[in-house]
């Protein structure tokens, strides 16, 4: 993948050191239920969508900037992989600007937080265990640098484009709570839809979000040879399937909260194919 190494992003707001807290009473509500379900810490991509009004408001930590202290000195490992989050968060986000624009309406930048084992969000106490996720009351993306790792080592899925995946999806959620689909959503719950199946379907619809942005990426000579088959690797990677298998040696589908790996490459892949919003719409919702 084709990145900028000098490019800064204004909505990184690095916590990496600062600390969080520790979880306190109510904590981490249904993504601790879900963790301890799967057995798999640190696998849950998105898995705070749904379960955000589960979680305590204790409010968020001050902004710090990303990068090292003194310009002069050399970045480390850690700085290079903090800059490539925040140019790919600035692409993806300046994609549906456009993407926006052309439909009429106005996009609001969300923000990404980096941070180190714990931290506090709009949302509550999260940690590393949980993986990358969005909060919708903070517009906020969460990311610890070190689940990058374990996407390699642990899940098979390296690459730059795969960790530009797991953003994009994350800023496919923000797409949601900007047309307002995590409300449609919470109302179909309420209506008696399964609470697991409208899961689902939302997470699919982010790896779908996730497409379209790939898809004018590719228009912008931005990926490389084997970017959208990293993509597709790490889509496969975090089927509810394939962790459930990995973990447990058996698959149990009434415990999915993100889909199969077939699903999950499926939707990317129509995201990617069409460019569009309007084929993501996962939840049949009327003009979305």
């Amino acid at each position: 993948m084709r990145w900028d190494r000098s490019h800064r992003s204004k909505d990184i707001i690095d916590q990496r050191g600062a600390g969080g807290g520790g979880l306190g009473g109510g904590g981490l509500g249904i993504l601790s239920w879900l963790v301890s379900r799967f057995g798999l810490p640190g696998l849950l991509i998105g898995g705070a969508i749904l379960a955000a009004g589960y979680f305590l408001s204790p409010g968020v930590s001050q902004q710090s900037a990303v990068g090292p202290a003194d310009p002069s000195q050399p970045a480390t490992a850690e700085d290079e992989a903090a800059h490539f989050v925040g140019f790919v968060l600035d692409d993806v986000q300046d994609t549906f600007k456009r993407v926006f624009a052309e439909r009429g309406r106005n996009y609001a930048a969300a923000q990404l937080v980096l941070f180190s084992g714990q931290t506090q969000s709009g949302c509550g106490h999260g940690t590393a265990q949980v993986g990358p996720f969005y909060c919708p009351s903070d517009r906020r993306v969460y990311i610890d640098l070190d689940f990058y790792r374990e996407l390699e080592r642990r899940l098979g899925a390296p690459g730059d484009f795969a960790q530009a995946y797991v953003i994009a999806h994350e800023i496919g959620h923000h797409v949601q709570n900007l047309l307002g689909i995590h409300e449609q959503a919470r109302k179909l719950a309420r209506g008696g839809a399964k609470e697991g199946e409208i899961s689902i379907r939302q997470e699919l619809q982010a790896d779908c979000l996730a497409g379209v942005w790939a898809h004018y990426t590719g228009q912008r000579k931005v990926l490389e040879a084997g970017d959208i088959e990293e993509g597709l690797r790490a889509a496969a990677a975090i089927g509810d399937d394939a962790l459930q298998q990995r973990a447990e040696g058996r698959v149990r589908p009434e415990t999915w909260t993100h889909g199969s790996s077939e699903q999950r490459v499926t939707w990317f892949k129509r995201g990617h194919t069409t460019g569009s919003i309007d084929a993501c719409n996962t939840l049949d919702i009327p003009g979305r």
